[in-house]
C-alpha cells in the first residue's frame, strides 16, 4: 500500500484565504496533517487574493481563536505558527516567489526559476534573508520548497550554507540523500501513484488556485482503498536511501519529459 502525504504551496498573508480554508476543512475532515510552503516575502501578484482578503481573514481568526493581536499581518504569522501545534509541518517556499531566470535547473519540471542560474552568493543571500524573516515571525524550519520545483547545484550548496537540511521535491519511491541534503519526492502521476503497492509520495495542492472540482477529486483520493494518508511529519522520519547516478538520471528525464509534454498540450 502506498503511503501518501500532502503539501500546500504558496502560503502568504495576502493569499485567497477562503480557498485556503476550504482546503484546510477537507484535510481536517480526513485527519490529514500536511506540509505547508510559506513564502517569506511574497512579491508574486498571482498568489494574492482580493485587497481586503487579509483583513477579513484576520477577523475570522480573531473570532475563532480569541487572539486579539491588533496587526493583521502579525496575526497571520501567529496563525501559521499555530498550525505546527496541530501537527502540520512548515517549509520555506522560496524567498519572494518571483521567477528571475529561464533556467530549468536540476529538476526541470518548468523552464523558469527563482533560484536556478543565479550566482551562489546571490542565492545564499536570498535564502539567508528568507530564513531571517521567518525567524523574526517566530517560525524556524530547515525544509526548503523551491518555487516552480526549480533549483540548481548552487542552490543546494547555498541551502547547506544557510542551515537547510531537506528539499521537498524530486521523484522516487522514498526520501533520498543527494549532495548532503534529504529530498522528499512528490508524485509524478497522481492517479498511478495512488495505485502502487508500496513506497511514499506526496500530492501537491495549490490553495491559491484550487477549484471546487479539484477539491471533490482530492476527496475521492482520500477515500481510495489502496492509499494510506500519513502525516508529513511521518514522511520526514523515514530513512532516506542514497541517490545514485541511475536515480538522478531517471528523475531528470522524467521531469524534463513531463515538462515538454505539458508544453505541447498548452500549444494545442
Amino acid at each position: 500500500m502506498i503511503q501518501m502525504t500532502v503539501r500546500l504551496d504558496d502560503i502568504t498573508p495576502d493569499m485567497d484565504w477562503e480557498r485556503f480554508w476550504e482546503v484546510k476543512a477537507l484535510l481536517d475532515r480526513y485527519g490529514i496533517k500536511p506540509l505547508i510552503g510559506v513564502v517569506p516575502d511574497n512579491k508574486d501578484g498571482m498568489l494574492r487574493g482580493s485587497p481586503d482578503t487579509l483583513r477579513r481573514a484576520a477577523e475570522r481568526i480573531r473570532e475563532k481563536t480569541g487572539d486579539d493581536t491588533a496587526d493583521d499581518t502579525a496575526l497571520f504569522w501567529r496563525y501559521i505558527g499555530g498550525l505546527k501545534q496541530e501537527g502540520w509541518e512548515i517549509s520555506m517556499h522560496g524567498f519572494q516567489h518571483r521567477y528571475t531566470t529561464k533556467k530549468r535547473g536540476c529538476f526541470p519540471l518548468n523552464p523558469f526559476s527563482e533560484f536556478a542560474g543565479l550566482p551562489l552568493q546571490k542565492q545564499e543571500a536570498m535564502l539567508a534573508e528568507g530564513k531571517r524573516l521567518l525567524k523574526a515571525h517566530g517560525i524556524e524550519t530547515d525544509l526548503f520548497m523551491p518555487p516552480a520545483h526549480s533549483y540548481d547545484r548552487r542552490t543546494l550548496q547555498a541551502l547547506k550554507r544557510t542551515g537547510f537540511a531537506g528539499v521537498t521535491d524530486g521523484f522516487g519511491k522514498r526520501p533520498y540523500r543527494w549532495k548532503g541534503l534529504t529530498f522528499y519526492p512528490i508524485s509524478f502521476h497522481l492517479r498511478r501513484t495512488l495505485k502502487k503497492n508500496s513506497g511514499f509520495s506526496t500530492m501537491v495542492i495549490h490553495p491559491a488556485t484550487v477549484s471546487k472540482e479539484e477539491l471533490k477529486r482530492y476527496e475521492s483520493y482520500f477515500t481510495m482503498p489502496h492509499a494510506e494518508w500519513i502525516p508529513y511529519g511521518t514522511y520526514l522520519r523515514q530513512e532516506p536511501v542514497r541517490a545514485g547516478l541511475f536515480l538522478r538520471c531517471r528523475e531528470y528525464g522524467m521531469a524534463l519529459g513531463k515538462s515538454l509534454i505539458a508544453g505541447l498540450r498548452r500549444q494545442q
